[in-house]
């Protein structure tokens, strides 16, 4: 189970700025059904007690069948330094979902997924000890495979390593793990034995 750094990444792959550097980050809020109601500026949707806004999340297995996860870098404003599923976000508002998961799976580690589609939805309220800030989300998930060699930005991801469900396991009785990782992990159970078959142990 190699974990590896991101801090082999060029400076030119992380060089391009983005206008998140200077603009406020606008969230979808949405209610009880998923339906837009709404925009507010990303860190004011996450102080408490929170505000409901639409999120993904996205799993990618190798050949294998291992689940690559990401160590979120020591730097994020939310779960800093915390293990979690491959790649997590917020579409931009009016942004398609799917759209928003490739989009920031290519952002944050500098691959594009084989395949990637739709694994349904959840809806969870989860505190963050650590900062104070709460996830109330309405999560769009995702399930895909992975073969490119991994390039990621430092400036999202400190570490990754793509692990058995026995290493997953050991792991988490090990490190710190996001407060939202195992209520996604269980919801996407069904569509991850569908993509890549019961034998993996997913």
């Amino acid at each position: 189970m190699p974990i590896t750094s991101a801090e082999g990444r060029s400076a030119d792959s992380a060089a391009v700025p983005s206008p998140e550097a200077t603009e406020p980050i606008m969230l979808e809020l949405v209610d009880e059904d998923g339906r837009t109601i709404g925009t507010a500026e990303k860190v004011s949707a996450h102080l408490a007690p929170g505000r409901l806004h639409r999120a993904f999340s996205v799993f990618l297995f190798d050949d294998r069948g291992r689940l690559l996860l990401q160590r979120r870098a020591l730097g994020k404003y939310h779960s800093p330094g915390v293990w979690s599923n491959t790649c997590c976000g917020h579409p931009y508002p009016g942004e398609p979902p799917f759209v928003a998961a490739a989009r920031r799976t290519g952002e944050e580690l500098g691959v594009a997924p084989a395949l990637l589609r739709e694994a349904g939805t959840v809806r969870y309220n989860h505190p963050d000890p650590l900062s104070g800030l709460v996830e109330q989300e309405y999560n769009h998930l995702f399930v895909g495979t992975l073969r490119a060699e991994l390039a990621p930005d430092p400036e999202e991801v400190e570490e990754t390593v793509f692990v058995t469900p026995a290493e997953l396991e050991k792991l988490m009785g090990e490190v710190t793990f996001s407060a939202w990782f195992m209520t996604v992990l269980d919801t996407v159970r069904p569509a991850v034995r569908e993509l890549i078959g019961t034998g993996a142990g997913w």
